[in-house]
């Protein structure tokens, strides 16, 4: 995990925003939010048209995709955990985790634990042996890939690579930028601290 900046290098957006932006904005949200638009999505919206562009990928993955919604957290969960995105991290952990059936201690697990951990079904320490290899070393070797076939479609597979590799983008610009935690986001467990 990299040091958090002092104050983020690029300064998200602030209300009040021109009607264009707002209705950007609230695309980027789900329908009926309680909270007011995330700083990630007001710093992509420095770029409105980058901003665009991302938002049907994103918005696809979320709502779209070929894979259960718990396997898709506990991919992003692990991939964001390894990237040292505490902000994406967080605010998985809350708007999805407990939705898809993650517990505390396995939300803490995706941060700290062992992807053969037995609180992890075999399956799903397939997917975060998948995050791991791939934020290791950028690709997946021959064994992994083997069992992954086995469990997964190669349209899920896909979709799965994809998924980690644009939650590693958004790893990116998240650390390199210091976005700012949200203020109700969960946060990291302390290193050392036992996720069961």
């Amino acid at each position: 995990m990299t040091a958090a900046t002092p104050s983020p290098r690029i300064a998200a957006l602030t209300p009040p925003f021109a009607p264009e932006l707002d209705a950007m904005l609230k695309k980027w949200m789900p329908p009926g939010s309680a909270v007011p638009p995330l700083a990630l999505f007001r710093t992509l919206a420095v770029h409105p048209e980058l901003s665009s562009r991302m938002r049907p990928l994103g918005a696809a993955l979320l709502g779209h995709g070929l894979l259960s919604a718990r396997e898709r957290e506990l991919c992003i969960q692990r991939t964001c955990a390894r990237a040292g995105a505490e902000y994406e991290w967080g605010v998985h952990a809350v708007a999805f985790g407990a939705a898809v059936g993650l517990s505390e201690a396995q939300l803490a697990a995706t941060a700290r634990g062992r992807a053969d951990d037995p609180a992890w079904t075999p399956r799903e320490q397939l997917l975060l042996a998948l995050a791991d290899e791939l934020h290791d070393s950028a690709t997946v070797s021959a064994a992994l890939w083997t069992r992954l076939a086995a469990e997964w479609t190669p349209p899920q597979l896909l979709e799965l690579l994809v998924l980690a590799g644009w939650y590693r983008t958004l790893a990116y610009v998240i650390n390199a930028i210091g976005i700012e935690l949200e203020p109700w986001a969960a946060r990291f467990p302390a290193p050392g601290s036992d996720p069961g």
